[in-house]
């Protein structure tokens, strides 16, 4: 028979195994998909949102008002706003009459007016050549953001007390 003392040192170490066990962690499934080749070489990404409509472009009196995101508009900055896009998303937006492009940061909502897709800043306006007219058909293309991976570094030592 067991003594009393080998049993209670038999049942630590069981415990000890247990509990060291329960610390280590598996591995998850990896989830990761291949690219095919095509598309692992390709550095552009693919546009997440088209749209096409008219534009206006908006400013007059209020120059140095705040816009929806809390930047302070400026008729100079190529900005503009939409009623759905991220704010601080980057647009594409070309003018269908003449072909002129201007990428622009939606940095506030609207247009407050019916059937128009987008409002530019006056500085967008004169690149799209629209502002005379006050309206333009538009195509307003955004693209996926990269994400930057982080940079691995290595840890400083810690300095000698």
């Amino acid at each position: 028979m067991l003594s009393h003392s080998r049993i209670l040192n038999i049942s630590c170490a069981v415990l000890i195994s247990l509990l060291t066990l329960s610390a280590c962690k598996s591995k998850p499934p990896s989830t990761h998909v291949e690219k095919k080749p095509e598309q692992a070489a390709s550095t552009t990404p693919e546009p997440t949102h088209k749209e096409v409509g008219e534009a206006s472009w908006y400013g007059p009196g209020l120059q140095g008002k705040q816009t929806a995101n809390g930047d302070t508009f400026d008729q100079k900055d190529l900005t503009a706003a939409h009623p759905s896009l991220p704010m601080g998303s980057k647009a594409t937006v070309t003018n269908l009459e003449n072909g002129k492009k201007v990428e622009v940061i939606i940095n506030d909502r609207g247009p407050n007016v019916e059937n128009r897709v987008i409002d530019l800043s006056g500085a967008a306006a004169n690149k799209l050549d629209m502002k005379k007219d006050g309206t333009v058909q538009v195509k307003i293309v955004t693209k996926a953001k990269h994400k930057k991976r982080p940079v691995k570094r290595k840890a400083k030592p810690s300095p000698a007390k």
